[in-house]
């Protein structure tokens, strides 16, 4: 019960690799909060949560001001703290420079990096007053190399890198530390939709583990470790650092 007395809000906490971290800080007996657009997988993965912890599910957009506003409000209304921020919610529609739409480039900016400020924003001030907290940003590999047809999502997951490293230098007085996980390709629904939009879909998911040392797809649970990490004291003399959970793709050629 590593996170016993902890209150974690995790955005992008209906799915995927959110889904995951809900789960495991709730087992370790953090009070989550779960936030997501999609209302129906949101009450899907609280009905989940609550069967090991005790979880909340709010509707947010993360993207939208008074939402994610409102959302730390009502978080702080329900448990009366928040220790530990998981930035998580993300979204990636292909595409280059040319073929991406300005809604769709605005769309994506606003969810993976305008979210991770506006969250970031309203939930340090609770943070603060409460002597300090955790925050933890889920980046990729996009982060620290670009991939063909994701020029928005490459550029919004550079971007979240960056804010990691100045939000650590900016709150670190403030006993808050801010770091950024890397993920290789994760089964994710996300992954699968990405996969299954390839030509050849077999051929596709074959290239892709080809290019992870460890030769295979990451799980979801084994990013929610290292987050789980990130949020206790075990990691209490790292801030702005970047971990790559990866497979080992980002060392180098194979």
């Amino acid at each position: 019960m590593r996170l016993d007395g902890k209150v974690a809000l995790v955005t992008g906490g209906s799915d995927g690799i959110g889904r995951a971290i809900a789960l495991t800080f709730a087992r370790e007996g953090a009070k989550v909060v779960i936030v997501g657009r999609d209302e129906r997988k949101g009450k899907k993965a609280l009905d989940e949560l609550k069967r090991v912890g005790e979880a909340v599910y709010f509707k947010v957009d993360v993207s939208n001001p008074e939402q994610a506003r409102r959302m730390v409000s009502d978080a702080i209304q329900k448990y009366g703290r928040i220790d530990i921020l998981v930035n998580n919610a993300a979204i990636c529609p292909p595409g280059n420079v040319v073929t991406t739409s300005e809604a769709i480039w605005d769309e994506v900016i606003g969810v993976n990096l305008k979210g991770v400020f506006l969250c970031s924003k309203y939930a340090i001030p609770h943070m603060q007053k409460n002597g300090g907290g955790v925050i933890v940003n889920i980046g990729s590999i996009n982060s620290l190399m670009a991939m063909e047809n994701e020029a928005a999502y490459d550029a919004s997951k550079g971007g979240v890198l960056m804010l990691t490293k100045a939000m650590a230098l900016d709150f670190a007085k403030s006993n808050i530390r801010v770091n950024c996980i890397c993920p290789g390709a994760i089964e994710t629904p996300m992954l699968s939709a990405s996969l299954e939009s390839a030509q050849d879909p077999k051929a596709a998911r074959a290239s892709l583990v080809q290019k992870h040392p460890l030769r295979r797809t990451g799980t979801p649970d084994e990013i929610a470790q290292a987050t789980l990490f990130l949020a206790t004291d075990d990691s209490s003399f790292i801030t702005g650092a970047t971990i790559p959970v990866d497979g080992g793709i980002l060392a180098g050629w194979t």
